[in-house]
């Protein structure tokens, strides 16, 4: 079948653009991209922290916590200073990760939980990135935390495009980092040692005879992330590793910062919440280091791209105190505000040999970025109707073809709270309060002085923002 047949199969079987694309890769070849027939597609690795702050780590200003890897990281590739999450809790954040829709035309825009277990799931025929990625020829995995679809629901990352899944479905299961069971692919698997109630301990016993021992969850993440690497070197692969560090264990009963050992922490003057906060944060760090440094054994270096990223702002759960390592980093608020710090992040990557070492990135973007970011990366039409922009040329260092945001919108469903930046204002309106502030991140990054008064045509053209951006 001649390249033209395949396309006008591929149409009238209702695949559209993206079916054409794949009858375009004949001509192009397997591993080129057609866009940019000189660069063969980067297998994808994204790295989701959960709850991890802007100043959180040592690149962008922590002086506390010790991140060598992220640091490394950002010194080999390029730093964003100017990014956001998608939310400023996870269920929203993470669906305008996977949808590239802000959250004015998101279906989850809160953590709205399901029953029995789970939260609001993606519809049946969401187009994901991992669903657009698959369809470019990758193997795409999942592997940690879900939050948008419980079991037996259209929302199973199985369902949406991940050929694989190891890991939490429902964000209340992964509170707890010693769960009885995690899923595999729609399997529930039995966590061995981890049962209520199972006495256990963390080494032999004295006789040398081995005991049972409990299982961190992000230790069985980073096995399975390692495995992954290595079963699919030999094809392009799509790796989102949703980690849950540092997010505390809500869990009644069990609140607090759960980690297996303070490490380099255990004999400071801290409290006790904040050990640990600093003990999740450096042991992610080392996760990241041992995804790279698998890379790099597996001759893949520089034919991967690698993101890392945090879901939202800091939290003040499990009696952490974000004010204590100045994890906002300058900016006001924390997880569920829509002020920076609630949903500014973090974001890193490294690409060796086209993303340039130790740059760094001012270009406002966001999560709804990331899938036409992708689908430049492999050559693929960019879906109609999403709200995000590519910003691979922004990492190849081609600034003057990167496209712009007019603004970023968000909306937080369960606070009634909206937000919009528009170059450099910021405003943020509460509904229930009946007020709107505005901000000149530029001259005011840390949102202290409200200028609403002073500027009403600038408030009310970003008011009117907030009701054309969104749908119901």
């Amino acid at each position: 079948m001649n390249v033209s047949t395949r396309r006008n199969f591929l149409r009238k079987a209702g695949l559209g653009a993206f079916g054409a694309f794949l009858a375009g890769r004949t001509a192009h070849g397997e591993t080129g991209n057609p866009k940019r027939p000189n660069v063969k597609q980067p297998n994808i690795v994204f790295i989701l922290a959960d709850d991890l702050g802007y100043g959180d780590l040592g690149c962008y200003g922590q002086k506390m916590i010790l991140t060598p890897n992220l640091d490394r990281m950002a010194a080999e590739g390029m730093k964003f200073t100017d990014h956001y999450a998608g939310s400023t809790v996870c269920a929203p954040s993470r669906c305008v990760l996977m949808t590239g829709l802000h959250t004015g035309h998101a279906l989850v825009r809160g953590n709205k939980e399901a029953r029995p277990a789970g939260q609001w799931p993606l519809p049946r025929n969401t187009f994901t990135v991992a669903r657009l990625l698959k369809k470019a020829g990758y193997t795409t995995a999942l592997i940690g935390k879900w939050g948008l679809g419980g079991p037996g629901s259209t929302g199973v990352p199985n369902r949406q495009g991940f050929d694989y899944f190891f890991g939490y479905l429902c964000q209340r299961h992964a509170h707890n980092y010693y769960p009885e069971f995690l899923y595999r692919n729609e399997e529930k698997v039995r966590i061995e040692g981890n049962e209520v109630g199972e006495k256990w301990k963390g080494r032999a016993d004295g006789a040398g005879v081995a005991v049972k021992r409990k299982q961190y969850s992000h230790d069985l993440f980073m096995k399975e992330a390692l495995s992954f690497l290595e079963r699919n070197r030999r094809k392009p692969f799509f790796l989102y590793l949703a980690v849950t560090l540092p997010h505390a264990n809500n869990e009644a009963g069990r609140k607090g910062m759960e980690v297996p050992s303070y490490g380099p922490y255990a004999d400071r003057d801290w409290p006790e919440p904040e050990k640990g906060r600093a003990a999740m944060i450096t042991l992610l760090d080392s996760g990241v280091g041992r995804i790279l440094s698998k890379l790099r054994e597996l001759g893949l270096d520089e034919n991967t791209i690698v993101f890392f990223t945090s879901d939202n702002g800091p939290h003040a759960e499990g009696g952490a105190n974000p004010n204590f390592f100045k994890s906002s980093g300058p900016f006001r608020g924390i997880k569920r505000d829509l002020y920076e710090g609630g949903i500014r992040v973090p974001l890193i990557v490294r690409w060796p040999g086209k993303v340039k070492a130790g740059s760094t990135s001012r270009l406002p973007s966001a999560f709804w970025d990331f899938l036409p970011t992708c689908a430049d990366l492999v050559g693929a039409p960019t879906p109609k109707g999403i709200d995000g922009i590519s910003f691979l040329p922004t990492l190849l260092g081609e600034s003057a073809k990167q496209k712009r945001h007019s603004y970023l919108y968000w909306e937080f469903a369960p606070r009634k709270t909206q937000a919009v930046r528009w170059g450099e204002w910021k405003a943020i309106r509460f509904l229930r309060k009946g007020k709107t502030e505005l901000y000149n991140l530029r001259e005011d990054p840390g949102e202290t002085t409200d200028v609403a008064s002073k500027h009403p045509d600038i408030t009310g053209r970003l008011k009117l923002l907030m009701v054309t951006a969104r749908t119901p």
